[in-house]
């Protein structure tokens, strides 16, 4: 069934073709104005309008992700919205004519804890670029997400961290859907730009209270957005805090709409949460990693700064379907980390974004198949594995 929102455009939709029979894991479709999105998915994080290391022509050509990820604040800070509307919105900016989604700036709350100030208005924060003063409301954070011209735009949150206490996550999650609130009234009554349909997606919030976790879901439900999305998990809390809380939001998120967890994270941390029931991803994780040297592969993690890779010379990974991670050898990235080449992190960036897609693909063609359990418990060690 197709949702619509204010005006005559047909807003985002999500159609589920097959769930697990033995775990919560999904296969859907989002559509969206620019085009659709297989789940489960992984959005590569292209904060600034750029995904690190790779031109636009390699992220279509060799990691081919079906939609990708910006920030609201960085955007906002620079280029800034007088360029951002002048060119036409990001896709025309930046020349990509697939989806995009939008981070609202809510984890920068977290993340820039010294540089920001909080209250019921929203959030004060000082520029990590020049020292200048900038106020985030709820209404001015959908604003910018509409100049941006995203397809899928964030809910303005708080990102607690995760040692919060109770009262503290509790008033956090309290003021997040006040400002959800906000957001959904100026978002209903401003009109989409450049052309397509905008969608709003809420954010669960409650840090790792089961409580909390639970009434923000129903708050955030009530909303009927076309999709949601769950926050402030990875920022610290063990592994399978973040794998409770995750099964705990899936329970009680509406099966009929996408679910978006926000900022994670490894390929097992990937894995175990498409098995609970989620259908879309981001990390900066693998190009920051790749950046720093280390591969996922299909056989395992390999760190290529070490020696024992000095005279392989055989191909980074044989297991995907991709050019530069069967045209490159191992001794030869290698040398060029040693050496500072810039070539090295664009290698290394394409290699493990391309693995995070074939896993989500590959965790979509088990699930349709219906053997996605027993494949799961075969590649984990698999992936986890030291190289």
């Amino acid at each position: 069934m197709v949702l619509y929102l204010c005006g005559f455009m047909p807003a985002l939709s999500f159609s589920l073709h097959k769930t697990d029979t033995q775990t919560a894991a999904r296969a859907g479709t989002i559509t969206t104005g620019h085009g659709t999105i297989e789940t489960p998915i992984f959005m590569p994080v292209g904060t600034i309008g750029s995904v690190k290391a790779l031109s636009q022509q390699q992220l279509k050509t060799e990691v081919d992700p079906h939609i990708i990820l910006g920030n609201t604040y960085h955007l906002y800070l620079r280029p800034g919205m007088d360029t951002m509307e002048a060119a036409g919105g990001l896709h025309q900016f930046m020349n990509w004519e697939r989806p995009i989604l939008t981070d609202s700036g809510g984890f920068q709350v977290f993340s820039l804890a010294a540089n920001r100030k909080i209250n019921e208005e929203g959030v004060l924060f000082q520029s990590h670029i020049d020292g200048s003063k900038h106020l985030f409301t709820p209404e001015r954070v959908m604003d910018i997400q509409r100049t941006i011209g995203a397809d899928i735009i964030m809910a303005f949150d708080e990102c607690p961290p995760a040692n919060s206490e109770y009262k503290y996550a509790q008033n956090s999650m309290k003021l997040t859907h006040r400002w959800l609130d906000r957001c959904v009234h100026h978002f209903d009554s401003t009109p989409d730009q450049y052309g397509h349909t905008q969608n709003l997606f809420p954010i669960v919030q409650g840090a790792v209270f089961h409580d909390l976790r639970k009434a923000s879901c129903e708050h955030i439900a009530s909303k009927n957005a076309t999709g949601n999305a769950i926050g402030g998990l990875s920022v610290g809390e063990p592994e399978q805090v973040m794998y409770e809380i995750c099964q705990l939001c899936c329970e009680h998120l509406p099966e009929s709409k996408p679910r978006y967890l926000m900022g994670v994270g490894t390929p097992w941390n990937i894995l175990e949460c498409i098995a609970l029931g989620i259908d879309m991803f981001d990390c900066v994780m693998p190009t920051r990693n790749g950046r720093n040297a280390m591969l996922f592969t299909t056989k395992g993690v390999i760190n290529i700064d070490n020696k024992k890779w000095e005279r392989d010379f055989s191909p980074i990974d044989e297991g995907l379907d991709c050019t530069t991670s069967q045209y490159y050898n191992k001794a030869y990235v290698r040398h060029l980390f040693k050496a500072g080449e810039i070539l090295g992190l664009t290698i290394a960036s394409i290699q493990n974004l391309s693995f995070y897609m074939w896993l989500v693909k590959e965790a979509r063609r088990h699930i349709i198949q219906g053997d996605f359990a027993s494949w799961k418990a075969d590649l984990l060690p698999v992936i986890k594995t030291r190289l």
